[in-house]
């Protein structure tokens, strides 16, 4: 695919952080610790990794078209801005819908949607939904409740694979998935079918809705439980872009790829300690906690206040 002046992979992560923040700030509220742990790995995939086409979707996404029917010729599903389905084409599927920002964030950083997308974020009758569903941009299908997109993403590379089509199926998930079941399920089905054109990578930040993972539902020796479903298991700095890359070309044949990626929630904006281990969603209480916030991580990220 051709990216008019190109970018290097830490500038698209550094990106992604910035637009999160300033949407954070004028919104009154936002995903900004999936921005600090996901930036990286994002925009690895985004910039380097993902074989992708030019997108076949507006830059300024569409109205909510209706589900797809028959007798609905107009829906869209928001791969549109992955670019047209083909055999040598990589396909991407979002697991964890309420990254949907930090997507947007990145389709934009890349050049793929418009630089004013986001106005039209979480609005009604849009396509650019608060939480990502299938018609949002980036966004195949819709994954419901936490933990179906693995299952997804590996039927559609069984068939892939099963077509000869050459095109590997990404898949971009959480931790919190581990804690369901539905994602061993799908381990132990991609390991006994030797899915091997499959890769998925895990943002690992060990926090959810609730506050700390360790809290609630804590999942232990987590390399060593993915890898004893004969995948093949990389756990890396999920910040550091050189063993994000030697993971992501560390595939096996006969086997899926499963990359865990160690991150902290408050990369790039380390003010947000201040409110661990509330950190899943940021809203503000006071004028004054904002300003607070604002002052500290636009110096942080290196936004003028100006743009805020």
């Amino acid at each position: 695919m051709s990216i008019p002046n190109r970018q290097s992979t830490e500038d698209v992560a550094a990106g992604i952080r910035r637009r999160v923040f300033l949407h954070t700030m004028r919104n009154n509220g936002g995903y900004l610790s999936q921005a600090c742990s996901a930036a990286e790995s994002l925009a690895l995939l985004y910039n380097e990794v993902l074989k992708l086409g030019e997108p076949t979707l507006p830059k300024l996404p569409p109205p909510f078209a209706g589900v797809p029917s028959a007798n609905n010729p107009g829906a869209f599903t928001g791969a549109g801005y992955h670019g047209p389905f083909a055999p040598d084409y990589d396909r991407f599927i979002i697991s964890p819908a309420h990254y949907a920002l930090v997507i947007y964030s990145a389709l934009i950083q890349m050049g793929r949607m418009d630089e004013n997308a986001l106005d039209h974020f979480n609005r009604d009758g849009g396509s650019v939904e608060m939480i990502g569903a299938e018609h949002s941009p980036g966004m195949e299908v819709t994954t419901g409740s936490l933990a179906q997109g693995l299952s997804m993403a590996s039927g559609l590379a069984w068939a892939r694979k099963r077509k000869g089509e050459k095109g590997k199926v990404w898949v971009y998930m959480s931790d919190g998935e581990f804690q369901e079941g539905q994602t061993w399920e799908a381990l132990a089905a991609l390991s006994y079918h030797g899915i091997d054109n499959i890769r998925a990578i895990v943002d690992v930040n060990r926090q959810q809705c609730d506050g700390a993972m360790s809290s609630v539902l804590d999942l232990g020796d987590l390399p060593g439980r993915v890898a004893a479903f004969g995948v093949t298991c990389r756990s890396v700095d999920g910040h550091d872009l050189d063993t994000l890359r030697a993971a992501a070309d560390s595939a096996e044949p006969g086997k899926p790829l499963v990359i865990l990626a160690n991150t902290s929630p408050f990369q790039g904006m380390n003010y947000l300690q201040k409110r661990f281990p509330r950190l899943h969603y940021v809203r503000f209480k006071t004028r004054e906690e904002r300003e607070d916030m604002k002052l500290a991580l636009a110096a942080e990220l290196g936004v003028d206040l100006a743009d805020i």
